[in-house]
């Protein structure tokens, strides 16, 4: 079957609900050992009700050596996604001190700690990896009362290609998956607030949460073995504007 993980270690990040909660348990039907990470003690004990094989890790990214001691307690891990964001939707001259620091904390600090740790010991392994920072199309377009949001997006797609680049030679694969608004529990009814977004999509719908997870395992597999460096929209043609 293409796209399977047999054998590999996979940590998410995020893994408590949305989307991550999707990836990690897609990851673990593909056959490999997930370590999910969450923040919500309570999601991660219902996801681990759902799925009993998976582990999970209550870890809080904002604090830095907390999570530097927690992930480095897994051991080696061969696939890492960075999934974990927090939004904001202010006006620039109005976003607070307080939002900015929060968003970069996890939105790109947390990228940058997490996977210094899991980059070192696939180094350390030298059998190589695959890591996957989900970004956002809002990385690469303006939109209103999404600077502070938009600018941390864009700051993983520049740190995903330089850790393409660094870690290319040690043959780990390092790219971004940036969807468009996404269909999930948590953001039905709120597509009315980026009709924008929708009347300027070619295929004329919003992406849904397999789509984004299908992509993730793309890019993960060996299937994708060649691929690095890149970042995958998962747009419905939007970004060709």
């Amino acid at each position: 079957m293409e796209g399977r993980l047999d054998g590999k270690r996979a940590l998410v990040t995020g893994a408590g609900k949305g989307i991550g909660r999707e990836i990690a348990k897609r990851i673990a039907e593909c056959g490999a050992e997930i370590f999910a990470l969450s923040r919500t003690q309570e999601d991660l004990d219902s996801l681990k009700a759902e799925v009993p094989n998976i582990n999970i890790m209550n870890v809080d990214l904002q604090d830095w050596d907390k999570t530097r001691e927690e992930v480095s307690k897994i051991g080696h891990i061969d696939l890492l996604v960075n999934n974990a964001g927090v939004g904001c939707r202010l006006p620039f001259i109005d976003t607070p001190k307080e939002e900015i620091d929060r968003l970069y904390d996890v939105n790109v600090k947390a990228v940058f700690n997490v996977s210094q740790v899991i980059a070192k010991r696939m180094i350390e392994k030298g059998e190589g990896g695959s890591i996957v920072n989900i970004s956002s199309i809002w990385s690469r377009t303006a939109h209103p009362d999404a600077s502070a949001y938009s600018s941390t997006k864009g700051a993983v797609d520049n740190m995903t290609r330089c850790m393409a680049l660094e870690l290319g030679p040690h043959n780990i694969r390092v790219n971004s998956v940036n969807p468009t608004f996404v269909i999930t529990n948590m953001t039905k009814g709120q597509e009315h607030t980026v009709t924008s977004l929708l009347e300027r999509t070619p295929m004329g719908r919003f992406a849904e949460t397999k789509d984004v997870v299908n992509a993730v395992v793309f890019l993960l597999s060996d299937q994708s073995c060649m691929i690095s460096g890149e970042s995958l929209r998962v747009d419905g043609g939007l970004g060709v504007y």
